[in-house]
């Protein structure tokens, strides 16, 4: 949660991203994360190199229109901007999907620069697959999408449920031009406006990145 700047950890910085490891769960029959050795030291090589396996939607990421829809564009494509600026943080815990925009508190209010993370507090973050998750409705993404949302981030797997088959809320927002963050770990976040910085890998050809999120509290430099 914190950085050294001039030697001072910077306690204004909170990790939103989940650790990846060979314990971090996958979507059932998705391809886990695991780690070789290249190169080894405590075997005599003069470095220590690694090789990665697995999965890009592991962990925190964050998903290409290309996850859905083959014509659409893949993971080096993703527009930077929507990952970086102001983003506001509702907590949804407790709720069960779809949620309206009056379950979310936006029945009159807008999105802190048409950046939206949920806290559903049904993540993988605490170290197991949830078997359920509440999501926004096809209607409140449409209502969303209108008043300019430009990036929806979920605590969650998926921002549709666990069950759905037609992905929907994915295939209107990457059509409404907005962008999608999963796996993230918000946990110990208060509802709020903060800065958000979570650009993901420049990965070439794949339906999702990964992403190492960060949240900034308004207000502190």
């Amino acid at each position: 949660m914190t950085r050294v700047r001039d030697g001072v950890r910077d306690r204004a910085l909170i990790d939103i991203s989940v650790v990846v490891n060979d314990a971090t769960p996958e979507w059932p029959g998705d391809t886990p994360w695991s780690c070789r050795w290249t190169w080894d030291i405590a075997r005599g090589d003069s470095v220590n190199v690694s090789c990665m396996t697995g999965s890009p939607h592991v962990g925190t990421h964050a998903d290409a229109p290309f996850h859905v829809d083959s014509r659409w564009l893949t993971a080096e494509a993703l527009p930077l901007d929507s990952f970086a600026g102001l983003a506001t943080v509702v907590d949804v815990t407790g709720l069960e999907g779809p949620l309206a925009l009056e379950s979310l508190g936006l029945a009159d209010a807008g999105v802190a620069g048409g950046r939206l993370l949920l806290r559903t507090d049904h993540g993988i973050a605490a170290g197991s697959f949830p078997d359920h998750w509440p999501w926004v409705s096809d209607e409140a993404i449409g209502q969303l999408l209108s008043r300019g949302l430009r990036l929806l981030g979920v605590d969650a797997p998926s921002v549709d449920g666990r069950d759905s088959k037609t992905l929907s809320v994915h295939r209107a927002l990457f059509q409404g031009g907005a962008s999608v963050l999963e796996n993230l770990d918000l946990r110990h976040v208060a509802p709020g406006e903060y800065q958000l910085t979570a650009f993901p890998l420049k990965v070439s050809g794949l339906d999702a990145a990964p992403v190492r999120a960060v949240l900034r509290r308004i207000g502190d430099e």
